[in-house]
Order: C-alpha cells, then structure tokens, then sequence
C-alpha cells in the first residue's frame, strides 16, 4: 500500500492520488516521505515539492502551508499550487517583470506587499519550471 497525497488550496484540490514517496520543503529543510512513516504536522515553505509515483517523478511548485501526515496520507494545506506541466513560463516572467514595475514605483505598503507577493510566486513557478524541463531532457 502506498501514500494517499492531497494538496489542497483555497482555490481547488491541485493533487490527489496514490504515491510512492513525496519530497517536501519545509521550515526544517526538505523531508521524505514513505509509506507507514511516523505522525507529523508541519510548516510547508515556499519550494519544489517531489512525487515519486512507479519510478516517475512529478514536480510541484508549493508556496507557504501546513503539511500532515496520518496513516499513509499526507494532506497539504498551501495557499498556492501549481503542476511543474502546467507552469506558463511566459505567463510567469511577464507577471515578475509587472510585480517588480509596481515594487519600483513607490506604491502603497499594501501594493508593495501584494507586488513582493506575486514576485516571489512568478520567481518559485519559473524555478520549479526550469528544474522540470532539465529533468525531462535528461
């Protein structure tokens, strides 16, 4: 039997199947994760989560969350998820270049902070992205 993974946020369930091992960032540095592994919550940071499904690999971009683990089921709760194959490379360089214009301009704490938020998101999706197309032409 394998691990249950769910990957959840506010939007939709981004991720729901069974795995073998998933490899997640988190405040404590990455951990792995494999069948009957030990009762845990903690805090998912901003990074490349790993799945490992029958000797395949898939790539998430993962940004702030909480992750459990409970009887070969591991819930992830982030604010934001996106499939490494569904990343728009173009989508995100645009939206870094548009975060870091409105972070240049002087704009309000609140619109600065929003704008420091969408850079940061564009900057995970076209690192993740990158790492994804290297693993492919490998």
């Amino acid at each position: 039997m394998g691990l249950l993974l769910e990957i959840i946020t506010p939007e939709k369930i981004v991720f729901r199947d069974e795995i073998d091992e998933a490899i997640a960032p988190t405040v404590n540095g990455e951990i792995a994760i494999l069948p009957h592994h030990i009762g845990l919550i903690t805090q998912v940071v901003p990074g490349e989560l790993i799945i490992k499904k029958n000797n395949k690999y898939q790539s998430i971009a993962v940004t702030e969350g909480f992750l459990e683990v409970s009887n070969n089921h591991i819930s992830i709760l982030a604010n934001y998820a996106i499939n490494a194959e569904n990343i728009n490379v173009v989508k995100a360089e645009e939206a870094k270049k548009r975060a870091e214009k409105l972070m240049k301009e002087k704009a309000s704490d609140r619109d600065f902070r929003i704008a420091e938020g969408e850079l940061r998101k564009a900057i995970l999706e076209l690192k993740v992205a990158n790492k994804h197309r290297k693993r492919i032409t490998l």
